[in-house]
């Protein structure tokens, strides 16, 4: 009898762990892993790679004796972010590249796994890979928090106080970072404004069709006239973000493919010069001017399609 209760022991215990296994590989493989795809990820140097930062790449962010600006009294949050230093080109393409890349290889030896044979060991290399890519992706937000709230100073209004922007605008920071494609060669910083400034702009509409709604039996708006319809042009708010965001744009194509951007449609304020004049004054054929500013248009192109611009655009219209 008692040897009986004891083997029931043993097989009640053995089930109980053999139980939490399962549940453990179920959640292992229920996570979700995102990434950017990139091609350098397949080559034999990836690893190399995506392992060796570039010399200025330095952890922690944190400096000091910067001076905090002036104007206002800051929250100790917003005064710490002055005590973080901003990424270089070079630093931001490593820890973007360093972050897809420990989860593109997460992502493929959990796929070599037997989802019910997977032990502790490989589950817990695997989790070892996405716990690295936390800390990359913490320093890519905290490097950037800045621009969230340079950002949201100029959306603050009466309707959406500057704490409530600056939490929103780190929600739409962290979502630009996971979907930043780094292999463009671009700054994230005009991914991210570009990001930031939609979500704002969705905020303000959205808190504006709910005032609307509850408004419309005030008393003081009964004399009003009636609204004109919606004029089909953007507004100066909305122009002023297209010009900073192509003038991003410009910022990061090379010297002459920007010069001669600006030279060939009159961005200087001058009258747009054909590709004679270019040539004669560069001197270069008119033909290779033609060639540079294929290339630039192409990588404007590509910009303006990762920046989802047609989209937001036609939103307003």
């Amino acid at each position: 009898m008692i040897a009986t209760v004891k083997r029931v022991r043993r097989t009640g215990g053995a089930s109980r762990a053999k139980s939490a296994a399962a549940q453990r590989r179920e959640a292992f493989f229920a996570r979700k892993i995102d990434y950017v795809p990139c091609r350098q990820f397949l080559g034999a140097n990836a690893e190399a790679l995506a392992s060796t930062p570039p010399a200025e790449a330095a952890v922690p962010l944190t400096q000091s004796g910067v001076d905090v600006p002036a104007g206002r009294e800051l929250t100790p949050y917003l005064a710490s972010l002055y005590q973080t230093r901003l990424l270089a080109k070079e630093e931001e393409q490593y820890y973007f590249r360093r972050l897809n890349w420990l989860k593109f290889t997460a992502a493929t030896r959990r796929g070599q796994l037997d989802p019910k044979r997977a032990t502790e060991r490989q589950m817990t290399a695997v989790e070892a890979l996405l716990a690295e890519a936390d800390d990359v992706r913490s320093i890519l937000i905290t490097s950037n928090l800045r621009l969230v709230v340079s950002i949201a100073k100029k959306f603050a209004d009466l309707h959406l106080s500057f704490d409530e922007l600056v939490a929103e605008g780190n929600v739409a920071l962290l979502r630009a970072v996971e979907k930043f494609n780094f292999a463009l060669g671009n700054r994230f910083s005009t991914y991210a404004t570009y990001a930031i400034q939609r979500h704002f702009f969705r905020i303000s509409h959205r808190n504006r069709q709910l005032r609307n709604r509850f408004v419309v039996d005030d008393a003081a708006l009964k004399d009003r006239p009636e609204s004109s319809e919606p004029s089909p042009y953007c507004s100066a708010e909305q122009i002023g973000m297209l010009k900073d965001l192509f003038a991003g744009f410009l910022a990061d194509l090379e010297p002459r493919e920007r010069q001669i951007v600006v030279a060939r449609f009159g961005f200087d304020g001058q009258a747009p010069r054909t590709f004679r004049e270019l040539g004669s004054s560069m001197g270069v054929c008119k033909e290779r001017i033609r060639q540079i500013q294929s290339r630039a248009m192409e990588k404007l192109r590509g910009m303006a399609a990762e920046a989802h611009l047609d989209r937001t655009v036609g939103d307003w219209l």
